[in-house]
């Protein structure tokens, strides 16, 4: 557990004692990132508001560090865009204070059945990245600015390289429901995908897989 009030840290961890979990508790960021990176724990509380480094940025490190151990985000900060902040950081849960005791320790039980999965926030494929949250992609150091129709379509090819997708599974991946379809508008926007992503830098990335659809192959290309 990482938080800086101590009294209610003291209070959590007695609750959660109660319910046979093994608690330890630092007071910041910093510490929290020393004590992750000497122990494996099951499952990290992290306070948002702290001082020095916050849990934002707190959890950012942890995932650039390679370190998966899920981490639920408790705090009373309770607006959208700091829960979906907190989430597209890295962290798999969020709680609001104040909270119910039965409800964090359902919550905790949750994430340690799901283990240290990595879950990489910026997606990579050889050479490519694209980050979900702030919607950036990259050729190695060079950006690439895509419309939301081919970030889809890309993001889609990232979260699964090498998987074959059918030309209706990618409009469904990149069009809403009530869209009127067009026969080649799959194709329109892999042609438009590639001249973005490819030929500036001399690669060959997405395959045409006859009969089937399209891959993204595994080494991004390079």
């Amino acid at each position: 557990m990482v938080e800086d009030d101590v009294r209610m840290a003291a209070a959590i961890r007695r609750g959660l004692r109660y319910e046979g979990l093994i608690v330890d508790i630092v007071g910041d960021g910093e510490q929290a990132l020393r004590a992750v990176g000497a122990n494996d724990f099951d499952a990290i509380v992290l306070d948002v508001m702290m001082p020095g480094l916050d849990g934002f940025e707190t959890c950012r490190r942890l995932r650039l560090d390679g370190i998966w151990v899920p981490v639920l985000m408790l705090t009373a900060r309770d607006a959208v865009e700091d829960r979906v902040r907190g989430l597209d950081g890295g962290a798999d849960d969020y709680l609001t204070k104040p909270f119910s005791l039965a409800e964090l320790t359902a919550r905790l039980r949750a994430l340690a059945r799901r283990g240290p999965v990595e879950r990489p926030t910026v997606l990579e494929v050889g050479d490519l990245r694209l980050d979900p949250a702030t919607r950036e992609v990259w050729r190695g150091e060079a950006e690439i600015n895509l419309s939301a129709r081919e970030f889809a379509l890309l993001e889609t090819f990232m979260r699964r390289p090498s998987v074959v997708f059918t030309q209706t599974q990618l409009l469904e991946s990149a069009w809403d429901l009530g869209y009127e379809q067009r026969s080649n508008v799959v194709e329109v926007y892999i042609r438009y995908l590639r001249e973005k992503i490819d030929r500036p830098f001399d690669v060959h990335s997405i395959e045409t897989v006859r009969g089937a659809g399209y891959r993204l192959r595994k080494d991004g290309g390079t």
